[in-house]
């Protein structure tokens, strides 16, 4: 293979800022990276070679290049130099996240009143739940759960705090879960979150700069939070088809925003306009329960490369494919470049109190990650994470997925057959290859807000699909996994009553 030739360099700190030498180094290589003039497998000058272009010290630069390592930027190979190993989320790790930014600007951003009123009335007796996305009580598997803590009685001797990474055992047994759906990874590259919504929550408040902009399906899961909102982002939706997010769509965006930015900045403290990532997720999408197809799947990494666009990849429905071909590759699993960092929860397959979610990401990310999970709740539940261990390293939870998957895909079907029964005439939808969804469109304009109030007022508790969107979209999410088909049946008969008097 041909070497790559060392880089050649035309700069000089500033002295006269007052930031110190060796970060203005660090900040400067970062931008020569993001900004595609450093490619990944670029050989590093000479430390000697570049402390005479820097005018500085070789300690300054052993500095620099020790803290670009430690970041996961760059690495030393045994006779080839130091090369550019990483081009994207670790370019977000220099410099301390500014907490105080935050406090000050009041963090939480308050949810829309039909959020709101949605959270109230889940918790409302003999309110029939054709929306949420939790499943069915009924479907617990007591017996599993019974000799699992039975287990934790007899085998646990301490509840002390775990490492703020999570269990040893159970990030072995995750990394091993990955490593099953084909991706690629270690222990030391999992990280055990309370759920996969902390895990956008640290990375918003430690690697994302305020002013990020955050590109996702339209509509998406994460408009109905206030995640990134609430730490200065702007969140930017991009049309889907049957074969998931639009890349040719996503592209166009791409290149709007390097016009409105000048050019594309770097992904780190320094540079705080311009910065750019994607949320998506792929497989069962919610809320639309479309999954992404294999060849838009490749597209889509493709692009993440070539525009340096870091992703979130959302793997919560994952595990809950339910058609008889094999799932489709994670956007994890395609990454060669460290692009993806993927999110994985037991929140939907097992259990939504267990309160158990992991990312996979580089080490460096991993370690960063942590450090803010140690300041905000000293690690995960011990219990919830024993337990989860538990459960995936005694085969217990591959066996009760199959079971499920089995399940869910019934009460699919039956409820296909009661929406062709009545809503034909009213609206039209789609059919979900997994996960918990069906999106469906009224035919005529509806007034979604009247819909959702008649409804509750009759027992049905609905969710409007502009919670998800960027714009009134005259949709619902449907859900099949919380009420059985008879259930859901009446509760349609319902929908389908107001739905007319509305129209």
């Amino acid at each position: 293979m041909a070497r790559i030739a060392p880089l050649n360099i035309d700069w000089k700190p500033d002295r006269t800022t007052g930031e110190p030498v060796t970060e203005q180094i660090v900040g400067y290589m970062c931008e020569q990276v993001h900004s595609g003039n450093w490619p990944i497998g670029s050989r590093l000058p000479s430390q000697r070679a570049l402390a005479e272009w820097f005018g500085v010290n070789r300690s300054t630069v052993i500095a620099a290049i020790n803290e670009l390592s430690d970041y996961g930027i760059v690495e030393g190979q045994h006779g080839a130099g130091t090369r550019i190993v990483s081009n994207t989320w670790s370019l977000m790790l220099p410099g301390a996240p500014d907490w105080a930014d935050y406090v000050d600007s009041g963090f939480f951003k308050a949810n829309n009143d039909t959020i709101q009123a949605i959270n109230r009335y889940e918790f409302t007796p003999n309110m029939t739940r054709i929306g949420t996305g939790e499943l069915d009580p009924r479907l617990f598997p007591k017996a599993m759960w019974r000799q699992v803590l039975g287990d934790a009685a007899d085998e646990i001797e301490t509840l002390g705090y775990p490492p703020p990474e999570g269990l040893p055992e159970l990030r072995e047994a995750i990394a091993a879960h990955m490593r099953a759906t084909g991706v690629d990874c270690t222990a030391s590259q999992v990280l055990v979150t309370s759920g996969a919504l902390q895990a956008l929550q640290m990375i918003s408040v430690s690697l994302l700069p305020a002013g990020t902009t955050v590109y996702a399906e339209s509509p998406s899961y994460i408009k109905s939070l206030q995640v990134f909102q609430s730490a200065g982002m702007h969140l930017e939706g991009v049309p889907m088809d049957d074969d998931g997010l639009n890349v040719q769509a996503l592209r166009g965006l791409l290149a709007e925003g390097e016009l409105d930015a000048g050019r594309p900045a770097p992904l780190n403290a320094r540079n705080r306009k311009g910065n750019a990532i994607l949320y998506t997720i792929p497989t069962n999408h919610n809320p639309t329960g479309v999954t992404m197809s294999d060849k838009r799947r490749h597209e889509l990494v493709e692009l993440s490369v070539d525009s340096r666009l870091p992703i979130i990849e959302d793997g919560a429905y994952r595990d809950l494919y339910f058609e008889d071909d094999a799932p489709l590759p994670s956007l994890k699993a395609l990454d060669e470049t460290g692009m993806v960092i993927t999110l994985g929860s037991a929140s939907k397959s097992l259990a939504p109190g267990l309160r158990i979610g992991w990312l996979v990401a580089a080490e460096p990310i991993v370690q960063r990650l942590a450090d803010v999970k140690m300041q905000m709740d000293y690690g995960a539940s011990v219990l919830s994470q024993w337990t989860f261990a538990r459960f995936l390293t005694n085969g217990m939870y591959d066996e009760y997925v199959a079971g499920l998957k089995r399940e869910l895909r019934h009460r699919r079907d039956r409820a296909l057959v009661t929406l062709q029964e009545k809503m034909d005439g009213l609206a039209h939808w789609n059919v979900p290859s997994g996960g918990f969804y069906i999106w469906m469109t009224f035919d005529r304009p509806i007034r979604m807000n009247r819909l959702f109030q008649l409804a509750a007022e009759r027992g049905v508790l609905l969710n409007p699909g502009d919670i998800y969107d960027f714009a009134a979209d005259n949709s619902l999410r449907l859900s099949y996994s919380y009420t059985t088909p008879e259930e859901f049946a009446d509760a349609v008969d319902v929908l389908a009553a107001v739905a007319r008097e509305l129209a």
